[in-house]
């Protein structure tokens, strides 16, 4: 359908005006909202993780996507809520204790929210009780850690066994990443997973609820 590409190419070609005005027009020409996410939004973001994963697209490419994934979001999401369409999960998000950089954390939100899932961002400076309250309030699939400084970085194992003690841990998939973190520490600490980045998250939270 030719206003569900225009939406898709709108998110690709980094467009928020133009992925706002086509969402408007779908709506009223009766193109379901649900629609709108799982033949544009979806996509479209899915094309911005491949570019972006393959070089061609950079942090700040991504980001005016995501604006534009936003601003298609902000007229369906509504919709979607009142008309109880089923998420693609959960995900309560949050840079660890003492960490203040939130660009990359911000950047898997966008793009997990572009897949389909419900995000809770916690913010920055997150201390590991907090992550606990979210997760026991929230009832999330997912908890996203972030970290950009390998001295913050040491707080995340902090973050699970505090899910631990709180007999939380066993509820909730716990996928970990940032600048200093690996695939080894985060098999290390005990996280499920690992992303090197915000595309590849969204294909780990995929798999990590059977997506």
């Amino acid at each position: 359908m030719e206003l569900l590409e225009r939406i898709k190419n709108a998110i690709i070609e980094t467009m928020p005006a133009m992925a706002k005005q086509a969402t408007q027009e779908a709506l009223e020409k009766g193109i379901s909202a649900k629609e709108i996410l799982n033949s544009a939004l979806i996509p479209g973001m899915d094309e911005v993780g491949r570019l972006f994963r393959e070089g061609e697209y950079f942090v700040p490419e991504v980001l005016v996507a995501a604006k534009a994934m936003n601003a298609s979001m902000d007229l369906i999401e509504p919709i979607l809520v009142g008309s109880g369409v089923k998420k693609a999960g959960k995900v309560v998000a949050g840079t660890v204790e003492g960490d203040l950089h939130d660009i990359g954390k911000n950047l898997v939100c966008m793009m997990l929210k572009g897949a389909g899932f419900e995000i809770v961002d916690l913010g920055v400076d997150v201390k590991p009780e907090s992550f606990v309250e979210a997760t026991k309030r929230e009832k999330p699939d997912i908890l996203v850690m972030s970290a950009l400084l390998t001295t913050t970085m040491l707080n995340m194992p902090k973050v699970i066994d505090a899910l631990k003690e709180a007999g939380v841990r066993e509820k909730v998939k716990v996928l970990v990443g940032g600048a200093p973190v690996s695939r080894d520490y985060a098999e290390e600490i005990g996280a499920d997973g690992y992303s090197e980045d915000s595309s590849s998250a969204v294909e780990l939270a995929r798999k990590l609820v059977n997506v």
